[in-house]
């Protein structure tokens, strides 16, 4: 190995750290250009409402405006952020059409010489809205009486023909028949904002050549600008797309929801145009971690082996899916937990509701399952009245193992890392777990 490459437990400076502390690095929000207008969303008021009319003629007037854009300047105005890796069919509107499924939908974007001329042409922007029921809980949602919220006719995302993501491994009636017990628990999370430092914003600029360089704080750069030339149908050679330091994300900063308006006014207008999120923006409309609702049913013999697993999922995706159909199947995935059970039936829902479009953070769809599994596994262990370590490590993973979705187990070290957690906050296991490796299971059982 070269001199100079060993950085494996040596301390060392974060290459940005300085620029950040001495406020010297810049962020999107900071570019100027001569010339720049200044780009505002009108938003819907309502959760839904069919869209009767818009009314442009007061915003008109405002010292200062430019243009509007509505849905019929956008030259491909569906888009699923997960189209890309084929992940189907387009749902989410650029603008709005004829309908708005959530409260903050964007409907006309506004160009303006400033951003105050932007924010008063949008107030004086009217809208003709006729409100439409709603529904903003999950079990609600998939009743069969319930407000339809997609434009096909049924409020979940559908798997190869499935109205869930499902996973069968076993036969989980027969392992429930063998249990000693029956353990049963319901888990929920809230959505959270990610509230990154920076808000959501991109700044695209007009250059000489024909091209047009978009300065973006997005996560994900080439997957923005792919999705940028689908929704403006251009060549992705004609986009230029600059990242840099991205002023907090953790997931909320995936979505493409700045970067095709913002260029496409510069399109319009060939003049630089920046549209970035208010704080007040970023807490409305940017993707949320989604809500989820976990029931776990465990069929569990008396000395805590769990020999039956059944979970049901609902992940609330809001009024369009975005990066949820992919959480649903890491989650569906992980949904046994990082435990050998031979019976497992998973079967995971992503629901629409006229909420805010949720989306990813930390580990989305796996965060959520491993919270409701562990108390799950804590239940367990009271109902057997076993300690928890135990219940853990008799059900742990071993090389070799194969989890529900048919993928063998490698490399594991769930029984070592739980060694050395309990060492770290000073729980004595007795020799029986110390002596437990992740070995496989055939390699242990033929040393003893």
């Amino acid at each position: 190995m070269s001199a100079g490459l060993n950085v494996v437990g040596e301390s060392l400076q974060r290459y940005d750290g300085a620029g950040h502390v001495s406020g010297q690095t810049k962020y999107t929000a900071d570019l100027t250009f001569p010339g720049m207008l200044h780009l505002k969303v009108v938003r819907s008021p309502l959760p839904h409402a069919r869209v009767r009319g818009v009314d442009l003629s007061e915003a008109e007037r405002v010292p200062g405006f430019v243009r509007a854009l509505t849905h019929a300047d956008v030259p491909h105005n569906v888009y699923t952020i997960l189209g890309l890796i084929g992940v189907e069919p387009e749902e989410e509107f650029v603008l709005a059409e004829d309908r708005v499924r959530y409260v903050g939908e964007p409907i006309v974007a506004i160009l303006a010489e400033t951003e105050a001329a932007a924010n008063e042409a949008v107030a004086r922007v009217g809208m003709d809205l006729e409100e439409l029921p709603a529904v903003f809980d999950m079990d609600e949602a998939l009743r069969p009486d319930a407000p339809v919220v997609t434009h096909w006719g049924n409020n979940t995302f559908m798997f190869e023909g499935h109205n869930c993501r499902r996973v069968r491994f076993g036969d989980v009636e027969a392992g429930f028949a063998q249990a000693d017990h029956i353990v049963e628990g319901e888990y929920r999370t809230s959505p959270i904002e990610q509230a990154p430092l920076e808000t959501t914003g991109a700044i695209a600029v007009p250059e000489p050549n024909g091209r047009y360089t978009v300065y973006t704080n997005t996560q994900a750069l080439y997957f923005s600008l792919d999705n940028t030339s689908i929704i403006l149908q251009v060549q992705p050679n004609r986009l230029r797309f600059v990242g840099g330091t991205v002023g907090g994300g953790f997931g909320g900063k995936v979505d493409v929801i700045v970067e095709p308006l913002a260029t496409l006014g510069a399109m319009r207008t060939g003049r630089p145009v920046r549209y970035v999120f208010t704080r007040q923006e970023e807490m409305q409309v940017s993707s949320t971690r989604s809500p989820w609702t976990i029931r776990i049913k465990d069929g569990v013999l008396a000395d805590g082996t769990v020999v039956a697993r059944q979970v049901t999922s609902l992940a609330d995706c809001g009024a369009y899916s975005r990066q949820t159909p992919y959480a649903l199947t890491k989650h569906a995935a992980n949904a046994a937990g990082p435990y050998r059970i031979p019976n497992v039936s998973i079967d995971a829902y992503c629901v629409y509701t006229n909420r805010t479009p949720t989306s990813a953070m930390r580990g989305f769809g796996v965060t959520m399952g491993s919270f409701a599994v562990e108390v799950q596994m804590d239940k367990i262990a009271e109902v057997c009245g076993l300690d928890p370590w135990t219940v853990r490590f008799r059900n742990a993973h071993h090389n070799g193992d194969v989890k529900p979705h048919r993928k063998a187990v490698a490399d594991c070290t769930l029984i070592e890392t739980m060694q050395a957690a309990a060492g770290l906050v000073g729980r004595e296991l007795p020799p029986d777990l110390m002596a437990m490796s992740s070995a496989p299971r055939a390699e242990q059982e033929g040393g003893r």
